[in-house]
Order: structure tokens, then C-alpha cells, then sequence
């Protein structure tokens, strides 16, 4: 987009992608000889997963992950070329998409392994197996892991490439419940062939826990510039990649017993000036972070006053006599030497990081900077 053109835009986001390669080049180096797929699912977190794939790749990832078949193809329609691994479940009736598109699915019941195979032809097509070592979502069981494997060995058109599991609990204080699952993926891969992929670790793991990285891990939120929760990461410096920006629409006055939005919920105790900053639900901006949040105009924090409505919130302005409607809003990111994190923002909004990310809307537009 010409720079020149947001000054017509009322809500938009940087995305820095001379941050996502940084944090690509530095977790890639941290995890070696462990190889790093970015994990570019739900549009790239909500950033952009063409333009934050291309990036990734060029940086030190050798692979992508993403949750649903579409995903993948989308990519590959982006010309990507690099391997894509399907975390997700993908139907036996896109069997021959997977197949033309060279994805790799994982594969954790015996019609998804037929179909593949009968879309195959002569083969191959690499896939991988989930195992369920207790997050009790999307995988086999380990006591049926083997069995199930040695079924998948009966078609000679698929090719296992690798063996996965998920961890619940590496982004919590207490990491005893992923050595648990570790040890009992262990126990797994002992029973089996030795396969050429065996992964496990996700950001939290691949930042905090070394012995979870084996063959290969999967990096979102991290090479986004961010951390799982706060509990994780902080002695590997990350650049946040993300800039939410919008402008100032109204600035007035609200006089003592007067209320700001819905319900009421904020009602000024002395005169006070607001702004209306043009940004809300409706651009995925969280409501939960009425009355708590903060906005970023002319480099000091206000704070949020009343409700975040669908397309507006407004902030307390009393002690920044200068804001001026146009002024720029940061509500995610820096501005000046003031910044809010996403972290900060998910805790105020009793929530994790990758919803903020994942929720922004189409309504804001995307802006790709390097540097």
C-alpha cells in the first residue's frame, strides 16, 4: 500500500517484517540442530501468512505448519514452495488436493490414510502422525501407535515421515506435565521404526525446554515477537512484529455525572476530555478491554473510559491539552519511548496473546514494513 494512501485509513496495522525475520534468524540459530517450521495458520496469526511465510523462509525456517488443508493451499497458489505440514484433521474428500498440492497431512485414521493412498497412485506422499501423550485433542493414542503405523506401512504410496505430539502445559510455571508427555512419547518412539521427523516442542518448549526440540520444532507466536505467557522466553530477545494504529475522530468535553458509551459503565467525576479513537470490537479490538485498556497519542499512555463499541473508543485526554483529532493512536506498539505490549494487553483483557492477534479483522487493513 503507498504510505501516502493511509492518511485516508481510519484503522491499520504494521506488520514488521524485518522483525519476523530476526526473531526467525535467532530462534532458528537457538534450536539448531533441531530444523524450525513457522507456523503460519490462521492467516500468519493474523498478520499475513504469504508475506510472513516468504519472510520466515528466507531467515532460517525450512518448513511451514498450518492447521487446516486450505491453508496450505492458499500458500502454495502464493507460489510457496517450502514443505507445509497440516497440523489439523483434513477430510478423506480433499484426499486428491493434499496429494496434487504436495501438503503433508497428518494422518490419525484409517479413511484419511485410504483416500490418500488412492490419490496417490504410484506415490509417495510423506505424512505425519500425531500422537495424543495427553492434551486429548486431535491424534492416536500411544497404546495404539504402533499398530496404527504398521496399517499405514501396508500402503506403499505413503511414506511416514514424521511423529508428533502436542504439549498442554510448556507456557505454564510448572513444566512437570511436558517432561511427562515427553516421557511417554518416548515410550512411543521406542516401540517403532525410527522415523526422520520426530517433533514435540512448540514456542514455549523451543524457547525454554532444549530437550523437547529433537528433530524439528514449531514456532508461532515467537517468531511474531511474542511470548506464550509470562512464564516463558525471557532471556531470548524478541522483536514484536505488530503496530495497530488508528486516528483521533473527536475530541469534547464530558462534565462531572456524565457517562461515556453503553451502559454507563464510566462516569466522569470531574470535567473531563475525551478523544474517540476510530478503533473497536469490529476491528477486533477486545471489549473486555473497556475501562481497562490504554491508547498511545502524541507518545503518552490515556486511559480507556466507558465501553469499546463496535467501530469506536474513546480515552481519557484531560492530561494531553495538545491531542488534536487526526492525532495518531497506537493500541498496539510503540509510539515515542512509550509502548504497549500485546502480553500486557492480553492480561489486561484476561485472555492470551494469540487471541489479540488472531481476532483483527479485514476492516483493518495490513501494512508490510521492513525495518
Amino acid at each position: 500500500m503507498d504510505p501516502g494512501s493511509l492518511n485516508r485509513r481510519l484503522v491499520w496495522a504494521e506488520v514488521d517484517l524485518e522483525a519476523v525475520a530476526a526473531n526467525t534468524r535467532r530462534i532458528a540459530r537457538l534450536v539448531k540442530p533441531a530444523r524450525l517450521f513457522a507456523v503460519v495458520k490462521a492467516d500468519g496469526y493474523g498478520l499475513g501468512a504469504g508475506p510472513v511465510a516468504r519472510t520466515a523462509l528466507e531467515n532460517g525456517a525450512v518448513g511451514l505448519c498450518v492447521a487446516r488443508p486450505e491453508e496450505g493451499l492458499a500458500l502454495r497458489a502464493e507460489g510457496i514452495d517450502a514443505p507445509i505440514l497440516i497440523l489439523g484433521p483434513t477430510l478423506p474428500a480433499l484426499a486428491p488436493e493434499v496429494v496434487r498440492a504436495r501438503l503433508t497431512p497428518t494422518v490419525c485414521d484409517p479413511d484419511l490414510a485410504d483416500a490418500l493412498a488412492r490419490a496417490a497412485g504410484s506415490g509417495p506422499v510423506e505424512v505425519h502422525v500425531k500422537v495424543d501423550t495427553g492434551l486429548h485433542r486431535y491424534g492416536i493414542a500411544p497404546a495404539v501407535a504402533g499398530p496404527f503405523i504398521r496399517c499405514l506401512s501396508q500402503y506403499p504410496q505413503l511414506r511416514v515421515e514424521g511423529l508428533w505430539t502436542h504439549l498442554a502445559t510448556a507456557d505454564e510455571a510448572d513444566k512437570s506435565f511436558a517432561y511427562r508427555q515427553l516421557a511417554l512419547f518416548r515410550e512411543v518412539l521406542a516401540d517403532l521404526p525410527p522415523v526422520p521427523l520426530r517433533h514435540a516442542a512448540n514456542t514455549a518448549a523451543a524457547l525454554d525446554l532444549p530437550e523437547l526440540r529433537l528433530d524439528l520444532v514449531r514456532v508461532g507466536l515467537g517468531i511474531y515477537g511474542y511470548r506464550p505467557s509470562k512464564y516463558v522466553g525471557w532471556g531470548v530477545p524478541l522483536r514484536p512484529a505488530l503496530t495497530l494504529k488508528s486516528r483521533v475522530v473527536r475530541v469534547h468535553e464530558v462534565g462531572p455525572g456524565e457517562g461515556v458509551g453503553y451502559g454507563r459503565t464510566w462516569v466522569a467525576s470531574r470535567p473531563t476530555r475525551v478523544a474517540l479513537v476510530a478503533c473497536g470490537y469490529g476491528d477486533g479490538y477486545a471489549r473486555h478491554l473497556s475501562n481497562r485498556g490504554f491508547v498511545l497519542i502524541r507518545g503518552r499512555r490515556c486511559p480507556l473510559v466507558g465501553r469499546v463499541s463496535m467501530d469506536l473508543l474513546t480515552a481519557d485526554v484531560t492530561g494531553l491539552p495538545e491531542a488534536r483529532v487526526g492525532d495518531e493512536a497506537v493500541l498496539v506498539g510503540r509510539q515515542g519511548d512509550e509502548e504497549i505490549r500485546l502480553e500486557e494487553l492480553a492480561e489486561l483483557a484476561e485472555t492470551i496473546p494469540y487471541e489479540l492477534l488472531t481476532r483483527l479483522t479485514p476492516r483493518v487493513v495490513r501494512v508490510y514494513r521492513k525495518g
